[in-house]
């Protein structure tokens, strides 16, 4: 319910699935949202894109039908704060038109340029350590060999496509391109531009590009937009988005950040060393903390946050609620078979209500979740998904359950490397955090797969952590947007915002489940180092 006198933000969580527009308070209270989903396109072999032109569409229209059935004041309606998905690139030329589709974080046609760029006598896991070391001391990362990186987008572009290249004024991440489709004003973000690889983050309150860098990798320094802070209001909206939205031409919109950053702002992890996972179509489990580190062989490193002034903990899962998705649409029911969009909605919770009836452990079927590569805690854009250990007793009610239980293996195996990862500073600067020699003793959980009660506790089992579900999870990303307008606007200081998150439930392990989960983790770990080779074999063009 609206109250009197507050003000709201219009916060557009941007993510591969489509837009979701929401109204939420100053002080993270989700008033209302809607959903536009938009294509995902595979047009060939380690392609994902997506068309701006659909995201624009359905920003406008959720918008517009999210303000038209409020109940609250348009007046009350202070700022505009997008949050959208992390390492796209869009190329536009010097009139602001599309040049080509976006190339989405899933992309990894860009692999090849970056095989060509680690290149050298010492390598180390596919890496030329000489070229890493440079970059690391820079940028707190480097460009991955994945391709999924925007720099690898913006060299293969420049390989296979060199007219495009020389006709784009600026590469735009897709939360870049929303900022300016809503003010006409064209900046980046010290959190969004990170994953380029281009930018000195070792000054953490004056991160800037590296003129080096950019030399080394042939490209233009032109070609990058201007950095901002995410607090930073970028302008006010133009009068064509106020006509369309029925918003004052006064209203602000704020630079904000991608959704790893204000997802984990909307988490209520805003202390240094306090964790949080998120389960979407993809997954990550991240905390902030003071200082520039990075884990190279296991793909993680440090990242502007969202909040100003400190590093965020950098890694991500390929799939995890996308396996679940990827059971629905391609095993479970035949695309002449559609649902209806209420009953599609209605297959997650007769999973739920399955695995709830299903004993602890499938029957010890293990399934690794791996459908598209995977990230960290290891950088392979081979490895695949598997289901083992079928026999003719297993059944569909296992094969549910083990997805489950599979994706909850993955972030475990995260998890191991990112508590090695802040061991050091726990120890030294917070020891009173740890509890039972856990680094991070809880972890509060976000996105479409904490609203599941049964995959909750299996988090909480396998994890060995008690796992606090964030209220309104899915949500997550837009809070975290609205916290970040309310910030820069005034409305709230940082250190105010664990207190204004509220939670639906707390999940404890059961100690009863321990010893079947520790064994099927250690043959889940087990799997891919056997099967790391035949999945390179079989997933390599040669």
């Amino acid at each position: 319910m609206a109250k009197k006198n507050e003000k709201y933000i219009l916060a557009i969580d941007h993510g591969t699935s489509g837009p979701k527009p929401s109204i939420v308070s100053v002080y993270g209270d989700v008033h209302d949202w809607v959903l536009k989903e938009v294509p995902l396109h595979l047009p060939e072999a380690g392609a994902a894109e997506q068309d701006p032109k659909d995201w624009w569409k359905g920003i406008i229209e959720g918008s517009k039908e999210l303000l038209e059935n409020t109940s609250i004041s348009i007046d009350d309606i202070i700022a505009i704060c997008n949050t959208s998905q992390w390492s796209g690139t869009v190329p536009i030329d010097e009139n602001g038109k599309l040049l080509m589709n976006c190339i989405i974080w899933m992309d990894t046609r860009g692999a090849e340029q970056m095989r060509k760029f680690h290149k050298g006598l010492l390598k180390v896991g596919g890496y030329n350590m000489i070229k890493m070391l440079k970059w690391i001391k820079l940028t707190g990362g480097g460009p991955t060999l994945s391709g999924k990186d925007p720099i690898a987008h913006i060299l293969w572009i420049k390989d296979k496509y060199p007219e495009i290249y020389e006709k784009s004024y600026k590469f735009l991440e897709p939360q870049d391109w929303v900022n300016y489709k809503l003010t006409g004003k064209i900046a980046t973000s010290e959190a969004t531009i990170h994953m380029h690889w281009l930018t000195d983050i070792r000054d953490i309150n004056n991160v800037k590009y590296s003129k080096k860098l950019i030399k080394k990798l042939k490209l233009d320094i032109s070609k990058f937009p201007e950095i901002k802070k995410t607090t930073d209001v970028l302008g006010t909206i133009t009068k064509e988005v106020a006509t369309d939205l029925g918003l004052s031409e006064e209203t602000k919109v704020i630079m904000g950040a991608p959704d790893l950053h204000t997802a984990t702002i909307g988490s209520g992890a805003i202390e240094d060393y306090k964790g949080h996972f998120a389960i979407g179509t993809s997954d990550w489990l991240l905390c902030h903390y003071p200082r520039k580190k990075v884990d190279i062989f296991h793909n993680m490193g440090s990242a502007p946050s969202g909040i100003p002034g400190k590093y965020m903990l950098l890694n991500e899962q390929e799939i995890a609620g996308g396996a679940l998705s990827f059971l629905r649409d391609k095993i479970l029911y035949h695309k002449d078979e559609l649902l209806q969009e209420e009953k599609v909605l209605d297959v997650y919770k007769i999973f739920d209500k399955i695995v709830e009836k299903t004993p602890p452990g499938a029957h010890n079927l293990i399934f690794t979740p791996w459908l598209f590569g995977e990230r960290s805690p290891i950088d392979d854009h081979t490895v695949r998904g598997g289901i083992y250990n079928i026999s003719l007793d297993t059944t569909r009610e296992h094969l549910i359950r083990a997805i489950f239980e599979g994706v909850a293996f993955n972030i475990k195996w995260l998890l191991i490397y990112v508590e090695k990862f802040i061991a050091k500073w726990v120890k030294k600067e917070k020891p009173e955090l740890i509890r039972d020699k856990k680094i991070m003793p809880e972890l509060n959980i976000i996105g479409g797969g904490a609203n599941s009660d049964i995959w909750c506790q299996i988090f909480a089992d396998v994890l060995d952590r008690t796992i606090n579900q964030v209220e309104n999870p899915i949500q997550a990303n837009a809070r975290g947007a609205a916290f970040i307008a309310s910030v820069g606007l005034g409305y709230l200081t940082w250190d105010q915002i664990p207190g204004l998150i509220k939670y639906s439930n707390v999940f404890k392990p059961n100690p009863e489940n321990r010893a079947i989960y520790d064994k099927l983790f250690e043959e889940f770990l087990r799997i891919y180092k056997k099967m790391g080779r035949t999945y390179k074999n079989l997933n390599t063009m040669h």
